[in-house]
């Protein structure tokens, strides 16, 4: 269902609204009556906002072009909801970077004083 799903928003949809959106998971229930969709939007708030209305009113047109590819007894109602895992991620990884960086910038002070304080001695010697 996600890939039939992802192919229709980016082939099929032609709300201008819809950004650049990634189905990241679908999660149906056990009846196979809801499903809530998982999207991952790149843009600003308000772009991520749009398209998620975009989506949100495209609903029925969605579910009605998967019932046309899917075989299943029942079609389930589409929710959509903002996936912000993927920014996260990439906010953690920035800040694991930044640690990086510091202590790498820590290191080469330490080892520059390591050296300047290892060249004073010999010179009192």
């Amino acid at each position: 269902m996600t890939a039939d799903l992802s192919e229709l928003i980016r082939t099929r949809l032609k709300d201008p609204r819809v950004g650049f959106a990634s189905i990241t998971r679908v999660e149906v229930s056990g009846d196979l009556r809801h499903a809530k969709v998982l999207v991952s939007v790149m843009g600003t708030p308000e772009e991520q906002k749009e398209t998620m209305k975009g989506l949100k009113n495209a609903s029925g047109f969605l579910r009605h072009e998967l019932a046309s590819r899917l075989t299943l007894r029942y079609m389930p109602d589409l929710s959509f909801k903002l996936d912000t895992s993927i920014e996260e991620g990439a906010r953690i990884l920035g800040l694991i970077n930044q640690v990086e960086q510091e202590d790498r910038e820590r290191a080469r002070a330490a080892e520059e004083a390591n050296i300047a304080e290892q060249a004073n001695t010999k010179e009192v010697e």
